[in-house]
Formats: C-alpha cells, sequence, structure tokens
C-alpha cells in the first residue's frame, strides 16, 4: 500500500507544513534560548528536521506491517521502542555526521552538537512516536471509510436485488390471471380470447422493454395498466368503466414502475369479479402538501362473497415503496360505504430537479 503522504497531495502538504512549522520552531529555540548565531540555527534545523522528515515517510511501512490485527499489545509496543531507539540512534548518527562535517572548525557549535546529543535522541524517539500515532490513525481511518463504503454498496446491491425481485413478481401474478381470463374465453368467444391474447402480447412486450428501469412517469405507467385495463374490458365488456382526474404537472411525476397495475387488478378482481352492478374504477393524481397523492377507487358489491387472494399486489407494493422512498407510510387502503379506496403518495421532493 503507497504511503499516503507520497500519493496524496493534500496529505504531503500538511505534513510539510507541521515539518516547516518544527523546523522554524527549533531555529528559533537554537536562536533565542541556546544563544547561537542565526546562521548556525537555521543550519542545525534544516539538517536534522529534513533528515527526520524523510525518516517520517519511510515509517508509514513499520507501522503498516506492524498492526494491531497481527500482533499483541505487547509485542506491538515492544516492536515499536525498538524501532524507535534505531530510528532515532540513525538519525542523530546522520545528523552528528553531516553537522560535524559542515562546522569542522567552528569547535564551539560541535562541543554543544555533541553536548545536545542525549536530549536530541529522546526529541527523536517522541517525533517518532509522534509520527506512527498518526500513521495508525491514517490507516484505521482509511479502512473504517473503506468498511463504510464496502457496506453502502453491498445495501445498495441488495436493496436492488430485492427491488427487482419484488418487481418481477408483479409480471408472474398478472399472466397467470390473464391466462386465466383467455382460458375461460376460449370455447365460448374465439374471437374476444385471440384479441385479449393479443393485447396480452402488447402489454408483456411493453412491460419487458422497460423492467431495468425502477421509475417511469406517470403518463407511461397510466398507459400501461390501461393496456392491462383493455385486455380485461374484452371479457367484462360494460361490467366495468373507467374513469380519471389528473391535475396539472402530475404526468412527469416518476413513479416506481409496474405500481398501478396491480391496484386496478385488484379493483377487478374484488370488484368487478363479484358485482352484479357496473363498477367504475376511478384514478386521481393531486398534490398533498410534500407529497403527489394519488388514489384508485372502486364500488363493490358489500353483500358479495369476499374474494380470496394471495396478497402479492398489496404487500409487493408497500414493499417498493418502503424500499424506494424509506418511508412506511406511503400506502393506505380503506372500505367505506361500498367503496374501495387505494391511496398511494409519492414524495413530491424526489421528482424535484
Amino acid at each position: 500500500m503507497m504511503n499516503p503522504f507520497v500519493k496524496n497531495v493534500k496529505s504531503f502538504s500538511v505534513y510539510l507544513i507541521i515539518w516547516i512549522f518544527i523546523f522554524l520552531l527549533h531555529s528559533s529555540i537554537l536562536y533565542f534560548v541556546i544563544d547561537l548565531s542565526l546562521s548556525l540555527c537555521l543550519t542545525d534545523s534544516l539538517i536534522f528536521n529534513f533528515l527526520f522528515f524523510a525518516l517520517g515517510l519511510s515509517l508509514w511501512y513499520p507501522t503498516k506491517f506492524i498492526s494491531f490485527e497481527s500482533f499483541s499489545v505487547l509485542k506491538i509496543i515492544t516492536n515499536h521502542i525498538t524501532a524507535a531507539f534505531i530510528t532515532s540512534g540513525i538519525w542523530i548518527f546522520v545528523g552528528y555526521f553531516i553537522s560535524s562535517q559542515v562546522y569542522i572548525y567552528d569547535f564551539q557549535y560541535l562541543k554543544f552538537l555533541f553536548a545536545s546529543l542525549v536530549w536530541r535522541f529522546f526529541i527523536g524517539m517522541f517525533f517518532y512516536f509522534i509520527i506512527v500515532a498518526l500513521n495508525y490513525i491514517i490507516i484505521y481511518y482509511g479502512n473504517f471509510q473503506e468498511k463504510v463504503l464496502k457496506e453502502a454498496e453491498l445495501k445498495s446491491l441488495v436493496k436492488e436485488a430485492e427491488l427487482k425481485s419484488l418487481k418481477y413478481q408483479i409480471n408472474p401474478h398478472f399472466i397467470f390471471n390473464s391466462l386465466n381470463s383467455i382460458s375461460a374465453l376460449t370455447l365460448s368467444e374465439p374471437e374476444l380470447a385471440r384479441e385479449m391474447t393479443i393485447n396480452l402480447s402488447s402489454f408483456l412486450r411493453k412491460t419487458l422493454s422497460i423492467n431495468e428501469k425502477q421509475k417511469s412517469k406517470l403518463c407511461d405507467e397510466l398507459k400501461n395498466a390501461k393496456l392491462y385495463l383493455d385486455i380485461e374490458k374484452i371479457r367484462f365488456g360494460d361490467k366495468f368503466t373507467y374513469s380519471e382526474n389528473i391535475s396539472e404537472g402530475c404526468n412527469d411525476l416518476e413513479v416506481p414502475n409496474m405500481i398501478l397495475q396491480p391496484i386496478f387488478e385488484n379493483a377487478i378482481k374484488h370488484g368487478v369479479y363479484e358485482s352484479l352492478e357496473p363498477v367504475n374504477i376511478h384514478f386521481t393524481c393531486e398534490e398533498q402538501l410534500d407529497y403527489m397523492k394519488l388514489t384508485i377507487t372502486n364500488n363493490y358489491d358489500v353483500e358479495s362473497a369476499p374474494h380470496k387472494g394471495e396478497g402479492i399486489g398489496m404487500s409487493n407494493i408497500q414493499s417498493r415503496l418502503r424500499m424506494i422512498y424509506n418511508q412506511d407510510n406511503l400506502l393506505k387502503f380503506s372500505k367505506n360505504d361500498g367503496i374501495f379506496t387505494v391511496t398511494i403518495f409519492i414524495p413530491w421532493e424526489d421528482n424535484k430537479v
């Protein structure tokens, strides 16, 4: 793994600025406290701090190698103390050698340099532990970010797979019901069965062409749902009618794919199947506060026995709305005075650019 200080310009710049500050601090202490000449202060500070600046970059590798996952805490402490001794010793030896060669005839400075080796050695160890600690923070923060990113990607993939699974439930569910309707017409009215088969083919072709998309415009969803109603209209004739009331701006509303067809199918199954009177399926779209409110109503015969189904359609819609919008209150349905009402709330914020 490449050293992030070298790989990342921003990190390297911060590291360089810190060492410039240490260089200035070192020079100031030598000048104001030790009372050395300015040229000696700057040269001494430059030699020793540049050396540790270079050594500090190489400390990334022992830090990466001596990880908490591979060694015990005692082993880590022992290894780093040993490495700190070696690193500080190399730093002092090289720094002393270079400085003594530069000022080979300045005996006063050489005397000070030799006397300062002990406290320089401990400063070197201090620098080592500070740099290693920062390296550990960078390493584990990077690992944490990588883990969070991978978990987010995994959750996204799982969510996408679940959404596709839920969406793909709709097609077989609808096909089985449509085939039953075609089967019922095959002997009694073969021409209608043929027309119904052609319409079913058109519906499936359109559905499959948009199957990979999670959302589509409401106007497209309505066209698709009306294809389904046309299929059922062949079988039931005047037994049901369809009407709609759509507010301005609703047609461009983005909604989950195949969100309306299961509701219309539910109205056919639980309303038209059992009712002796004509059933009106009415669709409304209007804005309500932060949501676009989609309402589908149909009348039904309160005296008839309820038509039992597997409940795939409604539970599918509820699950998909929850997963896409992260809200649990976007689907409501009720029965009141012979009217069955399904209401879907689409967050308007999700449709704003």
